[in-house]
This record gives structure tokens, sequence and C-alpha cells, in this order.
């Protein structure tokens, strides 16, 4: 990077859309400057610590309230502190730090320690129980754990599953039966970062499959710079003076972590922290009031919850970026009336993020639509022959690739990434209707991926746990309509003879909250005498979700 003496030079040099205009002119004027060499840490963190290490990076509120501001510097020293005694326990490139922490700066800290020695950071849901979490772990063979000391107990009683992992850290105070602590970074020199190449492996973020285990989708350094062209825009000439971004979404998933928390500090935009154990509107209206957040990445199903509970005063909202499921007129109404701001829809996917927009001021919105490829991207429906479909047709979303925002492989898994990247196209298993301006419109899954709450599960992993009930013979999970969640999770089951079905579905139930997630568990459980299987003994989901 270019030292330069005014900061906000500095954060305009970074952008890649120069500026605003009609879609179309946009999308003709731009073209992707990815260096050789690029790494996320340096990007967001070190880079502004140098040119402004007093720059306020992230404001921490936590439970109760109380207020942490970190600054740049901070998180740079202390992310170099933790690389040097990562390393020193044998981390090194390639390797992967799991990060099993909610919003907090220790988060994105563990994540930059990583990055700076080349090593893969690995995000995790904190809610995931013994089963998913174990799971992640032994396949990434993870050799750190970053946590807290909330879930310490159940990684150290996983750890003779995890032959790979070395250390596991806790940020809380230490206390018996502690692996490592937090307090190592202080003793730690500060230790260089490690210049990768912009294609090197960074981040792993897992993603449920319809049929057998998660996959591991592995990215490079690259694909932050490839989320920044759909920031930009959907969050309207994004960043202007006074920015400041929040988001519900767990850091784990790839919606909060690259929709807004990275470009944030990317950008230099402040971002707030705040774990929210349960999304209540009341108290997100108060968060947004008390720190003047501008910028907003909301799931569909918090955005139900809002308009239900409308604020006592309009917020000082300037933009917000929602994704998951097409918005209707409704919402996209309560966001300009009530919340003071355009909805604008972005489309993606863990493996291929942010490649679609709908953004007001820079093209016409047309509710029900995802709007139109992202500049830089080149979207396509295919039809069944593989090629690209006449519009009206339907068929599948395809991104063009390669790409920056692309990801490198499934973990381990060569044969599934060949069936997922064809002939240059990425498929990405939805279903939508492309118009002759290139406008789509979703018009479903191609698979048995069910969307709820602004989570995408696969059913597989929530029917080995169900079927590992010792009176559960089969166990089929499909996704039903619901007005706020968008799909709710309804597991079907046989049961061996002579099992009684009494409390089966509160047990069902609270068995998937536990060993898996909450998030993952069915809100239903019906008991069938005989399960519709195919000729080959393959559970049929399509009958299933006819039921």
């Amino acid at each position: 990077f270019t030292p330069m003496t005014n900061q906000d030079a500095f954060q305009d040099a970074r952008r890649t859309i120069a500026r605003l205009g009609p879609w179309d002119q946009i999308r003709a004027g731009f073209s992707w400057h990815i260096p050789e060499r690029f790494n996320i840490a340096q990007a967001c963190c070190d880079s502004w610590a140098t040119y402004a290490p007093d720059r306020r990076a992230v404001t921490h509120v936590d439970g109760a309230g109380a207020v942490t501001h970190w600054t740049y510097g901070q998180i740079s020293d202390a992310s170099a502190r933790l690389a040097s005694a990562l390393s020193a326990l044998g981390v090194g490139q390639g390797d992967r730090v799991a990060i099993v922490l909610p919003q907090h700066p220790a988060a994105l800290i563990a994540h930059f320690a990583a990055h700076r020695l080349g090593a893969i950071s690995l995000p995790l849901f904190t809610l995931f129980g013994e089963d998913a979490l174990r799971f992640r772990l032994a396949d990434s063979g993870a050799r750190v754990v970053v946590t807290e000391d909330t879930h310490l107990d159940r990684i150290h009683d996983l750890s003779p599953d995890l032959p790979d992992l070395a250390q596991v850290i806790t940020i809380d105070a230490p206390r018996a039966g502690a692996l490592g602590h937090w307090d190592l970074i202080r003793s730690a020199r500060p230790s260089p970062a490690v210049m990768t190449h912009a294609d090197d492996p960074a981040m792993m973020i897992y993603t449920s499959g319809t049929t057998g285990a998660p996959k591991g989708v592995l990215h490079a350094h690259r694909f932050l710079l490839g989320h920044l062209p759909s920031v930009e825009l959907h969050h309207e000439g994004f960043p202007q003076p006074g920015d400041c971004g929040w988001t519900p979404a767990d850091w784990a998933w790839i919606g909060g972590l690259m929709d807004l928390a990275l470009p944030c500090l990317y950008f230099g935009v402040p971002l707030i922290s705040h774990r929210m154990a349960r999304f209540e509107p009341e108290a997100a209206y108060r968060l947004i009031d008390t720190h003047s957040v501008r910028n907003l990445f909301l799931p569909p199903t918090a955005l139900k919850l809002m308009r239900a509970e409308p604020p006592r005063k309009r917020p000082s909202i300037r933009s917000i970026g929602s994704g998951g499921e097409a918005l209707g007129p409704d919402l996209l109404e309560f966001g300009r009336e009530v919340l003071g701001a355009e909805i604008n829809e972005i489309y993606g996917q863990t493996e291929c993020n942010l490649v679609m927009a709908s953004c007001a001021g820079t093209m016409e919105v047309r509710p029900g639509s995802m709007g139109r490829a992202v500049p830089g991207f080149d979207v396509a429906i295919l039809g069944e022959d593989g090629q690209p479909a006449p519009s009206g047709t339907l068929g599948q979303i395809a991104v063009a690739m390669p790409n920056p925002v692309a990801f490198l492989s499934y973990w381990n898994r060569p044969e599934e990434t060949e069936n997922k990247v064809r002939d240059g196209w990425l498929l990405t298993g939805d279903l939508g209707v492309m118009n002759d301006e290139g406008y789509i419109t979703y018009q479903g899954r191609d698979d048995d991926v069910i969307t709820t709450s602004g989570y995408r599960v696969g059913p597989s992993e929530v029917e080995a746990c169900l079927a590992a009930h010792p009176d559960v013979v089969l166990a089929g999970v499909v996704g039903k309509p619901d007005p706020v969640r968008t799909e709710e999770i309804h597991a079907y089951v046989t049961l061996r003879d002579g099992a009684s079905s009494d409390d089966l579905e509160t047990d069902l139930i609270a068995r998937a909250r536990s060993a898996l997630s909450p998030h993952m568990a069915p809100r239903v459980v019906h008991v069938l005498d005989e399960m519709p299987l195919t000729t080959t003994g393959k559970i049929m989901r399509r009958v299933l979700r006819e039921m």
C-alpha cells in the first residue's frame, strides 16, 4: 500500500467502484485489480495501524451494556502477539486455527493472527453442540482452538477424538483445567506477518450439504476483495463520513463476517460487536440509536421481527443489506417508510458470495427480484444442457468462473469440488428465471437445503442425529413454509417395533438442539408407520414435503 498522510485519501484509494451511477455504466467501467500478494490481516488491520493507529476499529458492547473501544493499533498489536504465540505452538502456513467465539474483538484478533502466519482461520458457531463441533474440528484437522471459558469443558471432552488438536486457548481468566490462556499473548513478542499470495488459503467456513457430511469451503485471501463491489454498492457509496456498521448475524457465518464485519475494517469504518443471545427488535433499535449505527446487514427474519415491533422514532440508519430470501414489497416499504433507508437485496452463497444485488439509486428496484449481476461478475441461468438458457426460462443460477470471490475447493473433497464447478460455471443449486434486462427472480432450490431464519441447513446431519436415538429406525428432514422463518424444519421418523411415541418429539428436538445447534433442531416431529423410500432405499424428501 502506498503511504498516505491523508487517512480519508487512503480510505478512498481502496474503493473498487470509482463512483456511483447507472448500473450498466458501472458494470461497463469496472475491472478487477487483484494484487499478486495480498493478506487479509494486513489489509484490514495492519495497514490502518500503520497510518492511523488510534483510529477506532471496533466498539464492543457486552451483555450488560458495558462498552469497550478497540483501535486499529491495539488489534494489530494483539494479533501480532497471538500470532507469535501460535507460531511457538507450531502453527504455520496452511494449519487450521478454529475460532469458537461470538461477536467479540477477540474473534477478529484470532482471524488476523492466523492470517499473519499464512494459516487458515476456521470460524465456528458457539451454539454448535458436541456432534457438530466434533465433526468440524476433526474434519478440518484444527491445530488450535481459540474460545471462551464457557466452551472450554466441552472442547476438552472432545480432545480424545481430535488427534491434530495441540492447544485450546481461552480468552477468559485462567482456571484449573485450562489448556492455554489469552494472557500468553502479553508475554509474546509481536511477530512480523507473512506476506501471502492473493490465492493462498485464508479461511474455511463449513456449509451443510444435502447428502453426507457438512463440507469445509476453503477461501483464498483474495475473496475479501471479491466482496467489496457489492458492499460499496448496496451500502450506497460505502464508506461515507459518519458510517458505522453492525449486524445481528453471527460472525461464524459468511453473511455476518464477510458481508459487513471485515469490509468495515478494510474501509476504516467503525464496527459494533455485540452478542445477542436472541434477536429482540427493541434491543436492536436501542443499540442502533445508542451507537449511531448507520450501516446494517439484516437477515430477512430480523427484518420481519422488526416490522412487527416498529421503533418509537426513526433510527439513524443510512443503508441496509439483506439476503437469504427475496423480500416482498411490504418489507421494502417498511425499510423506506419506517427505518428511513432502502433495503437492498443481495445474493450469494458460502462458495461464491455477493454476486448479485438489487440497489436502489443505481437501478430500478423490482420487488420479488434479487436484482442483477454485480460489476465484475457474470451470472447466467443454465438449462438442462448446461448452456445459458433464453430469458424467461427456468434453470439453475450459475456464476462464471474464475472470479475473486469464488472458493478454492471443498476441504478434502475433490470430487464434490468438481461437481460444483463445471464447464466454467459455478453451480449454485438455486433455481431462477432471468428477464431480458438481467433481473433474476429466485424460484427455489434444486436440492433439499432448508433455509430457516437466515441459516441454510442440510438435512443429512440432522437426520443422522435423530436416527441415532435408540427408538428411531429412519429419519427424514424437510423444510415447510413459514411466514417468519422462511421455512421451519419438520422431521419424519419411523420407530422400532414396540417403541413408544410418548414424549418422543420433545426428546428428539432436545437431542438435536444439544448435539447440533438450536437452529438445526426440528420444530415438529411426525411419527410415520412407513417411510417413503425409492427403490434403492433413499428417503423421498419430496413426498415428505407434500405431506
